[in-house]
Order: structure tokens, then C-alpha cells, then sequence
């Protein structure tokens, strides 16, 4: 019989009287910050937290064309040798309701059914049909394609004509999904390869050192496309030979280029370029939770801030942690969060209660009935176990947590 642990250390066995309920109805959820409740339907909220997979409330529960920003961090087995993600693998392996604590993906019956959902959607179908001819169809970097252009193709009718899709990922696939999104969205849709540039500690490698991410940005209409110009201090040198004043540049009638001239108003910088310099969150911040792949808040705001305005509505699909749901209820922006681990949803509504108090929203996917805890049950132990656990007022083990963190931001 599983047990739970209590706050106090404690077990109880999960089929014990705490959990059952007249009429098939489970104890009334605890109250996390000011969520206002917990249930299993389409919210009547803007802001909104979701438990489950996102394939399916991406499919059910968020309205067509009415989201202004995606911004996702999806789970990869970047720490993995390269080649290994090429091996062929056996069709035994399990989905990713029960994988949900793994950062990784197999191939297997959902990576066969999701290929087949898009295997002749236009140019994407084209495109993933290509991929699988060359990579083969057994290895995990395939399964994980055919994990994301399923999803990206639901996450692309979400989005408005004005709206923007960031699609954050490492150099490892980041190739492989620029592919998928210039099938799917068109290269005119294009806008930016964003690089996130940090620094940490080097590891022993015979290679230059990997200390930057990918971000991929594409909007809809790049024509209708929401974004604003935002400044960066210039270069010393020119803050040096300019002392902080506006330049002009203008060009003969040969195009040759005049001499820049120095103007009397003061300059507000140049504009954000596609290199974001901003550092990894340090092991001592008070920003960090524990959470393997936290991305730093400041990445998220700048993303939020240049691409989307005041009361827009902003989805992260593979929420981890919760930063973009924190950046934007800090900007001012609606959000819809959704994750398939019950540690993360519990992890964003103790980060909201603690650093954005006032915040308002819903949260739907865990059961409310003894139906659906059983239903859970047999799908995955391990989000029961956690989600009894929360039911029950308990906490899990540290290391269970990290494991669980592993599904990624």
C-alpha cells in the first residue's frame, strides 16, 4: 500500500478515510495564495493554471486565436552525448504521462500516434517525414520532433495574427526545430534566432564551452506582429566619443556613407539586439527554488516586455517553475500556465502566494472525485502520490522533488 508523508513526518496509507467522501467527492481542495478554485473544466478566468498534458487542453480547453504570446521551454535531454539521442530504441517504452519526473523522450506508441496526427499536415508533415526518413524512426531525438510539431501545430492556432511564438531550446535540437517551425509558420514568419549568452562554471570538454541557449522567435504576420523597441546602453567606446549624445548617419548620392555627425539631443541607447547577456540565476539567489532548469525572471520580462502590451495574453505550454507566468503577472499581462507534474503546479501557486500576492487565478486537471483520483492512480503513481500529498497537506522527499523538477522549464 503507498503512503503519503505528513508534514510532521508521518505516513498514511493514501486509501485512508482522509481521502474519501460522500458521494464520491473529495475533501474541498486547500487553498493556495488567492486562487480562487480547483476544478476540471474550461476556466472563467484569464489567468489560469492547468495539470495534465498540454496536447490536450491545448486541443480542448484554450480558445483559437486568442493568445498574444507563447513562450515555452520544453524538456530536453540536453546533459546527454549527442550521439546517444540517435540509437535506436525498443517500442516498449513508456509515455509521458508515467515519464513525467524524466527529461527525456522515447519512441513508442504516443510518438507513433502524434507522427501520424501530422505525417500529412502540409509542409510540417513534409518536413517531420523527411526528418524520420534520414534520423530513423527509433531514437529518442525523432520521438521528441514528433513530440513538439503535434503540439506546435495546436500551439499555432492558439495564437492571434498579431501574436508571437518564442520557442526556447538548446543548440543540441535547435536546428532540427527551426525546420519544424519554418514548415509550419513560413519563412517569412521568421524573426529572430535569439542567443541567451551566460556564463558558469566550464566543464572539461574538448570543445569551445556551450554557454548559451537558442530562443527562436516567429510571429504569425510579422507585419501585424505586436513588438516594442527597447534600449540598451551603447559600447564604451561610444559612450566615450559620443558622451551619451545621438548620432547621424547620412550617405551621399553614391551611397557612400558621410561622415556621422553628433546631434545636441541625448541618446536613450540602441535599440536590443538578438544577444541577451544575462546571467544564470546564482546558487545563492533568493530568486531560486530548487529547480534544476529555473530560467532567471530577467530573461523572461525582456521577452514578455518587446512582444506583447498590458493585458495580453500570455501561454507557456511546458510551465516548469513558473517564471514566464511570474514575469507576466509582474507585467500586467493575463497567463495561462500548463505542466504534466503536479510538483510544478503546486511549485508556481507557493511562488505566486509568496512574491505576487495579489494575483488571481484558477487551477484546473486534478481530480476532484474519487473516479478521477483512481483514474490518476492508474495512470501515473508517481503525480498521485504528489498530488495526495497536497491534498493531504503533506510535502514529498527533496529528492523526489529534484526528480520530478527534471520535466524541465
Amino acid at each position: 500500500m503507498a503512503l503519503v508523508e505528513g508534514i510532521d513526518g508521518s505516513t498514511a496509507p493514501l486509501d485512508s478515510q482522509e481521502l474519501r467522501a460522500e458521494g464520491g467527492q473529495l475533501p474541498a481542495a486547500r487553498e493556495g495564495g488567492v486562487m480562487r478554485k480547483s476544478g476540471s473544466g474550461a476556466s472563467a478566468s484569464p489567468n489560469t493554471l492547468y495539470y495534465g498534458d498540454n496536447l490536450d487542453i491545448l486541443k480542448n480547453k484554450i480558445k483559437d486565436e486568442s493568445v498574444d504570446l507563447i513562450y515555452l521551454d520544453p524538456p530536453f535531454k540536453s546533459g546527454t552525448n549527442y550521439n546517444l539521442l540517435f540509437q535506436a530504441a525498443g517500442l516498449d517504452a513508456v509515455g509521458e504521462q508515467v515519464e513525467a519526473f524524466k527529461d527525456t523522450w522515447k519512441w513508442g506508441e504516443s510518438s507513433e500516434r502524434a507522427y501520424d496526427e501530422v505525417r500529412n499536415y502540409g509542409k510540417l508533415g513534409l518536413a517531420l517525414s523527411g526528418i524520420r526518413k534520414w534520423l530513423g524512426d527509433r531514437n529518442e531525438m525523432m520521438a521528441y520532433l514528433a513530440m513538439m510539431a503535434v503540439r506546435l501545430v495546436h500551439m499555432q492556432h492558439k495564437l492571434k495574427p498579431s501574436g508571437s511564438i518564442f520557442l526556447h531550446c538548446d543548440p543540441v535540437a535547435s536546428h532540427y526545430l527551426k525546420i519544424l517551425l519554418d514548415a509550419l509558420f513560413g519563412g517569412g514568419s521568421f524573426q529572430n534566432e535569439i542567443i541567451w549568452s551566460y556564463r558558469r562554471w566550464p566543464t572539461k570538454a574538448s570543445r569551445l564551452q556551450r554557454m548559451h541557449d537558442v530562443i527562436l522567435f516567429y510571429s504569425i504576420d510579422p507585419e501585424q506582429a505586436k513588438f516594442n523597441i527597447r534600449y540598451q546602453d551603447p559600447t564604451e567606446s561610444s559612450k566615450k566619443r559620443w558622451k551619451g549624445k545621438k548620432q547621424n548617419v547620412t550617405f551621399d548620392l553614391l551611397g557612400h556613407r558621410n561622415p556621422t555627425a553628433e546631434l545636441s539631443e541625448e541618446s536613450v541607447g540602441v535599440p536590443l539586439n538578438d544577444v541577451l547577456k544575462i546571467p544564470v540565476i546564482a546558487p545563492v539567489s533568493k530568486e531560486r527554488l530548487g529547480y534544476p532548469t529555473q530560467k532567471p525572471l530577467r530573461l523572461l520580462q525582456q521577452i514578455i516586455d518587446v512582444a506583447s502590451d498590458p493585458g495580453d495574453l500570455i501561454l507557456d505550454p511546458f510551465c516548469g517553475c513558473g517564471t514566464a507566468v511570474d514575469a507576466a503577472e509582474m507585467l500586467g499581462r493575463e497567463w495561462i500556465g500548463i505542466d504534466i507534474a503536479h510538483y510544478a503546479v503546486t511549485l508556481i501557486e507557493e511562488r505566486l502566494a509568496r512574491w505576487r500576492p495579489g494575483a488571481t487565478y484558477e487551477v484546473f486537471g486534478r481530480p476532484t472525485t474519487l473516479a478521477g483520483a483512481r483514474d490518476l492512480a492508474q495512470r501515473d503513481k508517481f503525480q498521485f502520490e504528489w498530488w495526495a500529498a497536497w491534498l493531504l497537506g503533506g510535502r514529498a522527499t527533496r529528492k523526489k522533488a529534484r526528480m520530478m523538477a527534471l520535466m524541465g522549464e
